[in-house]
């Protein structure tokens, strides 16, 4: 029933032109900004492969500090001096797997508490699933990582950021979000009603993620911080190694050959990072660096503002 109700009220706002430009832009190149970033710092979650990866070393390379949200120690390490012995900056890292919510909130006031200002901060940590999984807090998987997990930094880092009076937040996002096209099912977040399929369980994911920014940018109005989207573009990453052996077979030996490299992805996002002529720009999706109107679901405010008091009660962070 639910799902007849956010067809009708969708139906009529869908246009052919959001379509075409969305496969239009998937030929185009990032913006290149030549601003330099020294002495800045980044924090950037997933940053010890593919976007993640090539975004630290983006930004490393035109002199910012990072500190990298991950889930392996080694790999951690290994990023840690390749950072700092090529681009003599500091790069730092914690360790927290952002589908746990206890290790999401350690994380999230670990950083709460820095003595320095956070100048971007990028959500780019990503998984996606075949198979339905329900982690420990009786959530499913990619829900939490794509959107919970960002949701929640985002909520504690709220006065930090705002206090120091400039900032940027960067969700790396994705034209998946179209896959959710009547709306998300606040009813079974879980996949509980529904047959799980992953192409939708990652769009729902994006599109809640995409309906957090509606209510993110209002509440930091005035206070210098900015909050945008961008699909990374059809580039290729280690995301997907989760799955099973026909899953990792298909995108090694067919999608993997189409995708292009995730350094177009960091390019465009230390363009939004960075770029003067991003200073003020809050509230917008991204492809690359290209700003496009997402499917109409994802600018319902009424839908962001009901999702907002769902989370909040899933996170135990209403008060």
């Amino acid at each position: 029933m639910k799902e007849r109700s956010n067809f009708r009220k969708y139906v009529k706002e869908y246009r052919w032109s959001n379509i075409f430009a969305m496969i239009r832009n998937g030929r185009s190149e990032p913006l290149i900004c030549d601003e330099d970033f020294t002495g800045k710092l980044v924090v950037i979650t997933g940053a010890t492969s593919g976007i993640g990866y090539h975004t630290a070393r983006k930004y490393a390379s035109r002199g910012a500090n990072l500190l990298c949200i991950n889930r392996n120690p080694e790999k951690s390490q290994a990023l840690q001096r390749e950072i700092e012995d090529e681009f003599d900056v500091s790069c730092d890292y914690r360790i927290a797997d952002l589908s746990i919510l206890s290790d999401i909130f350690r994380v999230s006031y670990e950083l709460s508490q820095l003595g320095k200002p956070i100048d971007v901060l990028i959500h780019n940590a990503g998984i996606y699933l075949t198979e339905r999984e329900i982690t420990a807090d009786s959530l499913e998987k990619v829900f939490v990582v794509h959107y919970l997990s960002s949701f929640i930094m985002n909520f504690i880092l709220r006065e930090k950021l705002s206090a120091q009076l400039k900032a940027r937040i960067i969700m790396v996002g994705s034209e998946a979000h179209r896959f959710a096209a009547w709306g998300l099912r606040l009813d079974d977040l879980n996949w509980e009603r529904r047959r799980y399929s992953g192409l939708k369980s990652y769009g729902s994911a994006k599109m809640a993620q995409l309906l957090s920014m509606i209510v993110f940018r209002e509440k930091f109005q005035n206070t210098g911080v900015t909050i945008n989207t961008m699909h990374p573009g059809a580039v290729k990453t280690e995301t997907g190694q989760e799955n099973g052996p026909i899953y990792k077979w298909f995108k090694r030996d067919f999608l993997d050959r189409t995708l292009k490299s995730p350094e177009i992805s960091a390019e465009a996002l230390y363009y939004l990072g960075v770029s003067s002529e991003m200073e003020s720009v809050s509230g917008k999706f991204f492809n690359l660096t290209t700003e496009e109107e997402p499917a109409p679901p994802a600018m319902d405010r009424d839908a962001a503002l009901e999702l907002w008091k769902t989370t909040m009660l899933l996170a135990g962070l209403e008060r």
